[in-house]
């Protein structure tokens, strides 16, 4: 399926977010990973910090049910959060195995402090404020990555042949991870219709570029000084 990213609150908070977007979606990191060039040792820093990111991942989704005004926002953010706990964690387990590390090793690993700084800016903006608030600071992520794989497919720069990290591109650029942003891009609409979006938009776009560049800073664990 194709994704629109340019329209409605989502597609204006990518374009108005400027220069952020293009530093988190166009990291050395990833183009390095596109061209299989990456080191290994960096990107298995990488997957130890994202194993302990989907953790407070859900716990975001966790805090956003409780954020929830009504049964079916309550029932959306928990769908989500099931999904990260018995769906992706498990998948990022199994294939973490193949890069020698085990979830007893991942779970006693060291939070980095450009994931710590992260998750705990957008579950401080769910404490602080609303469901709105909390999934525009969760935004950045679920799209940014969509974006990211569809440009490193249609790049012919992009190497998959031999490259150790194409499973992690094909990953991202797949149906079912893409049914899933647009759902997301749907959800953030109609919720941003429910909650004034319009006239709360300058502290929502602070905080879309806060997160923003929060990932960008997130690549940084993985790509060498």
């Amino acid at each position: 399926m194709s994704l629109d990213l340019d329209r409605g609150l989502f597609g204006r908070l990518r374009r108005d977010a400027g220069e952020a977007w293009a530093l988190y979606t166009h990291h050395p990191f990833l183009k390095a990973l596109a061209l299989g060039t990456l080191p290994l040792e960096g990107f298995r820093r990488y997957l130890i910090q994202d194993y302990l990111y989907l953790i407070q991942y859900a716990r975001g989704y966790a805090l956003g049910a409780y954020k929830g005004e009504t049964l079916e926002e309550i029932r959306a953010a928990s769908k989500i959060m099931a999904a990260i706990l018995d769906v992706e964690m498990p998948l990022h387990i199994a294939y973490c195995v193949d890069w020698g590390l085990t979830e007893e090793d991942m779970a006693a690993a060291p939070e980095d402090m450009r994931m710590l700084a992260y998750t705990r800016f957008f579950l401080e903006r769910g404490v602080a404020g609303d469901k709105l608030d909390l999934d525009v600071a969760l935004a950045p992520c679920i799209v940014g990555y969509a974006e990211i794989a569809q440009w490193m497919l249609a790049d012919p720069n992009t190497v998959l042949a031999g490259n150790p990290y194409a499973s992690w591109i094909e990953a991202y650029a797949g149906p079912d991870y893409r049914e899933a942003v647009a759902t997301a891009i749907e959800t953030l609409e109609a919720l941003g219709q429910r909650r004034g979006a319009e006239a709360r938009y300058p502290s929502l776009l602070k905080t879309f570029r806060t997160a923003t560049l929060l990932e960008a800073a997130f690549w940084g664990i993985g790509w060498p000084a």
